[in-house]
């Protein structure tokens, strides 16, 4: 049996068919599809280039193939392509395939629409949370309160009628969109760690060190992740005495913006733009090279940054959103947006070895719950029960 899969990435192709991707979303990511189905269709945005970095992953390859939707960013080109957009995708399924939705996304709507006049089963894996996606701060759209209201409305409609859904969050997602009385439910993570991506203990606290690097992971094509938050904070460190570096690995459209801040701030020396790197080896040497990880996003699901992060034995930070107090105790969180508290935080972890030594212990025995082997079971469980349900 085949299984359609929609998705929100953003992939690009190349003149030879091929389609590609600079994260962690290539051919090993869908190629879990293919341990229950025979064969995997995704269903996605596509842009057309000319050449891709030698770095970069392809997505398509031997039984995964992708249905390229016409490329749109935004709420106003997608209305601009909806008519060329909705036939695409009525041309991608087939009423004899499974239909798995990774939502929220708006690809992932266009198929529920359709699905919905025919009957056609289908099963979601909920993966972030619009209600944070569309909270103050995280977007800068003026309809932004109109978007909240109706992606979150739609996302819990489409919940509760689902032959199955699975979540990345173990409570959180849960509690906001629930599912129907007949819906099969379950969570996994999408974050999957082979054990390579394990240190094997814990990191010793130096007494002696004079200066703390301090790392984010974090995408800047949107202002959610609060990078220039981090910024602020690291900033007061500084004027307080704190000798810190900060490194940021991502990219996108905001990060001039953040660079312009750092300069504002009289602090370009200490704030270093990693740029988008390759997932997997790349990003660890960073981890590595770091005492102290922060994330004060402000809208989050479960983010793959922490664990990994956690992974390495680092001391973590996090905002008091989403999925993050799954992972971080109750003392390693900040309220979103707050800038002083995090300064605050920063210090109380920098000037405690002790601390350091415990959140490290912690994070490392947390992050060995997110073991490829561990998240498997629930996994196959609902892709089989999703392929039962599509054959009855």
């Amino acid at each position: 049996m085949n299984v359609v899969v929609s998705s929100d990435y953003r992939f690009v192709g190349t003149p030879d068919g091929a389609v590609w991707t600079p994260t962690n979303s290539g051919y090993g990511f869908f190629a879990r599809y293919l341990e229950v189905f025979d064969s995997v269709r995704i269903v996605a945005r596509v842009y057309p280039v000319s050449s891709v970095p030698s770095k970069w992953q392809r997505v398509d390859g031997e039984n995964i193939s992708v249905i390229a939707v016409p490329y749109y960013v935004g709420p106003v080109q997608y209305l601009l392509k909806a008519l060329q957009i909705q036939q695409t995708i009525r041309s991608a399924i087939n009423l004899t395939d499974a239909v798995i939705l990774r939502v929220p996304s708006n690809v992932a709507n266009c198929v529920y629409y359709w699905l919905r006049n025919t009957n056609h089963p289908y099963s979601l894996e909920v993966i972030s949370d619009p209600y944070n996606f569309f909270a103050p701060g995280s977007v800068n759209h003026p309809l932004r309160p109109f978007f909240r209201w109706l992606f979150t409305h739609r996302l819990k409609n489409q919940c509760l009628q689902a032959s199955g859904v699975s979540y990345v969050t173990k409570e959180a997602l849960q509690h906001r969109y629930p599912v129907g009385e007949k819906t099969f439910a379950t969570y996994y993570s999408d974050v999957e760690l082979s054990d390579t991506a394990f240190v094997s203990s814990p990191r010793i606290s130096n007494l002696n060190l004079d200066k703390f690097i301090i790392i984010t992971v974090a995408s800047m094509d949107h202002p959610c992740k609060a990078v220039d938050v981090l910024i602020d904070a690291v900033a007061l460190c500084l004027q307080k005495g704190l000798n810190l570096e900060l490194i940021i690995v991502g990219d996108g459209k905001y990060r001039p913006e953040l660079e312009a801040q750092a300069l504002k701030l009289g602090i370009p020396d200490r704030i270093f733009f990693r740029g988008q790197l390759p997932g997997g080896k790349a990003v660890l040497e960073q981890l590595d090279k770091a005492d102290i990880f922060v994330l004060p996003s402000r809208q989050e699901s479960l983010p793959r940054a922490v664990i990994e992060a956690m992974a390495r034995a680092l001391p973590c930070i996090g905002s008091d959103v989403g999925g993050i107090p799954e992972l971080l105790s109750p003392e390693d969180l900040v309220q979103p947006g707050n800038i002083i508290e995090l300064a605050n935080k920063i210090q109380e972890v920098v000037k405690s070895p002790n601390r350091r030594q415990q959140m490290s212990i912690r994070n490392l025995k947390t992050s060995k719950e997110y073991k490829e082997d561990l998240l498997q079971k629930r996994r196959l469980e609902f892709y089989q029960y999703v392929k039962l349900t599509t054959e009855q």
